[in-house]
């Protein structure tokens, strides 16, 4: 199979790489780079030279962003070439529409590497629902903000300062507002619970990041015996699903408090098979190719061609994701209880309710910091 590949930055070097040195039966005929970067002969600043190869069976897209990603994407399923891209963004926002070309066209669409790097995460999620509902998942899904918290709580170090560490180790980008903010988690969390609830799923979720953590949150939650973790979460019950972005102050004996560096963890629930959890590295060049060359290797062999219809009847209902939260914040917020030194522990909230809440907060005090409790 002759394959093409957009971009050819970090995650586009490993394909390419992995490809050459341990793969039979694919290679890389053609490369989309910008017109100043043309080093190899396979390279083209062209999209349409790459459309114009009759030869090209197979389109990896690692370019990142929205446009022209998913001009080059649905041009791809629409001539009937498969593709496999690790885009979040993109598929996140066109999810539906890149499955319905795909669906038209019977090429094959894999975004495997989207979530969770070189974690099995997206194929394991089909796999289980051949059988089971996915009832609920979560999961620790961002490498960067695990570091940051990671090393707050064993350096006793403040954000600021971490921050500016894992920016020299080429853990967080110089712009650092996806992976704090929570956006590159809420990317992730849109296309895990469209894969693992079968639906097109609500792109408004609730999304709170940890760009107002400090040591003392840290110290405050270790008082009772938790720590902070930015998670992913989606539930579906009764013909209703509910997903959110937040941190949450995990049992500090649990398997996610454990999370080191930028690893993440992933977990499902399902009606069969119970819980599962998997874990790995969730991002660089070469895990995150890994996944990508994964997919590959599926589509050429026909060992697995994702179908996603979206068509279950299931509606977006917020109610059905509750939690306490705590709030650590000098505002005026009402109906409360105390938790520890300058913090309030709110009850039963919906995760839409709480971000609610954060804003207000937040409109009184821009330092405050929020995360859930999970049921136990």
């Amino acid at each position: 199979m002759k394959i093409a590949i957009l971009g050819y930055g970090t995650v586009g070097r490993g394909v390419d790489q992995i490809i050459a040195e341990r793969v039979d039966g694919v290679e890389v005929t053609r490369i989309l780079e910008l017109p100043d970067r043309l080093s190899d002969p396979r390279m083209t600043a062209s999209y349409d030279d790459i459309l114009a190869d009759g030869e090209i069976e197979l389109v990896v897209e690692c370019m990142g962003g929205v446009e022209p990603a998913r001009t080059y994407l649905m041009a791809a399923l629409e001539s009937g070439r498969h593709v496999v891209t690790s885009n979040k963004a993109v598929v996140a926002a066109h999810f539906a529409e890149f499955a319905a070309a795909s669906v038209a066209s019977g090429a094959g669409l894999f975004v495997e590497a989207a979530v969770g790097g070189g974690v099995p995460w997206i194929a394991s999620v089909e796999k289980v629902r051949r059988i089971d509902e996915v009832t609920s998942f979560s999961g620790i899904m961002n490498g960067t903000t695990n570091y940051i918290v990671d090393a707050m709580r064993r350096q006793g170090a403040e954000f600021d300062v971490v921050l500016a560490e894992a920016q020299r180790l080429g853990y967080a980008e110089r712009d650092p507002s996806a992976d704090i903010d929570g956006i590159d988690v809420l990317n992730k969390t849109i296309i895990s619970a469209s894969v693992a609830f079968d639906v097109a799923c609500e792109k408004n979720l609730p999304a709170s990041g940890i760009r107002t953590l400090t040591k003392a949150d840290l110290e405050l939650f270790a008082a009772h015996g938790r720590t902070v973790k930015l998670l992913g979460r989606g539930v579906a019950a009764d013909g209703r699903y509910a997903a959110a972005v937040e941190p949450v102050a995990v049992a500090a004996d649990s398997l996610e408090a454990s999370v080191p560096g930028n690893f993440n963890l992933l977990t499902l629930d399902a009606t069969t098979v119970g819980e599962l959890k998997f874990y790995g590295q969730g991002a660089g060049s070469l895990p995150t190719g890994n996944a990508i060359v994964q997919d590959v290797l599926d589509c050429a062999s026909g060992a697995r061609r994702p179908v996603y219809d979206f068509t279950r009847p299931l509606a977006y209902d917020p109610t059905l994701l509750r939690a306490d939260y705590v709030l650590r914040t000098t505002a005026e917020l009402g109906d409360t209880e105390p938790y520890g030194p300058g913090a309030v522990l709110v009850r039963d909230l919906t995760a839409e309710g709480a971000r609610a809440l954060l804003d207000e907060a937040l409109a009184a005090d821009p330092t405050t910091f929020m995360a859930a409790l999970p049921v136990a």
